[in-house]
């Protein structure tokens, strides 16, 4: 899977069924079934160092808040807000575009007994995105792969990700902080793509990986305010 999500075309990483919804459906449906019959809860996307990783990164935040209003964009099975709810945080929203992902979120969440709202909602569509934002915008977005698998969509990426920050943006309050993970972008890459809503804060770097002579990290992860308008 790491060869065919990290190939690219002029810039632009090449289409992959890593971005199509259909994937996802049909990957999520057989974890949920898998979690009926076993208890395990499925991936971890980028492993549990990475979400530790933004776990003690939030917690060590003075501007975050246990009360602070959190949105985990494409929050597959729910883990890393099954953990921040286990470190007391308590206003937590994931989404996912996949009913198969969130109907997996919430048995789990369930079984782990901890209070998260958890909605099917595609960050890519304007009207059901600015749906959440009503009262109140969210203090923290969370990104663990999302932005990576929207990259790979094979019907015009680079307007989905286009489309994807403005609509990140607009959930932001002001001066909100978001937090991405990506295995595919580089952190010049993620600073020029976000460079005109956010504003880069702080780097979490991962342990640094040696092959071939070159040593780099296979995940970039980056924390971002959202410019004031």
């Amino acid at each position: 899977m790491a060869d065919e999500v990290c190939e690219r075309d002029s810039g632009e990483l090449l289409a992959s069924k890593l971005g199509t919804k259909e994937f996802w459906d049909e990957a999520y449906s057989a974890e949920l079934d898998n979690f009926h019959d076993t208890g395990d809860v499925g991936e971890v996307w980028f492993g549990e160092s990475s979400m530790n990783r933004i776990i003690k990164w939030i917690k060590n935040c003075p501007n975050i808040r246990k009360t602070s209003l959190f949105l985990d964009l494409g929050c597959g099975n729910g883990i890393l807000l099954v953990n921040l709810a286990r470190h007391g945080y308590t206003s937590l929203i994931g989404v996912d575009y996949s009913e198969g992902a969130i109907n997996l979120a919430k048995s789990i969440a369930v079984a782990e007994q901890v209070k998260i709202k958890f909605l099917v909602c595609d960050i890519l569509n304007t009207s059901e995105s600015s749906a959440m934002c009503t009262g109140k915008k969210f203090d923290v977005c969370l990104d663990k792969g999302t932005y990576d698998a929207i990259s790979l969509n094979p019907e015009d990426a680079k307007g989905c990700r286009v489309k994807y920050i403005d609509n990140v943006f607009s959930l932001l309050a002001a001066g909100g902080l978001f937090i991405i993970c990506s295995c595919n972008w580089t952190k010049t890459e993620l600073l020029e793509q976000f460079k005109d809503k956010f504003e880069f804060l702080e780097d979490l770097p991962a342990p640094s990986l040696s092959f071939g002579g070159q040593t780099g990290s296979t995940v970039t992860t980056l924390v971002f305010k959202a410019r004031n308008t």
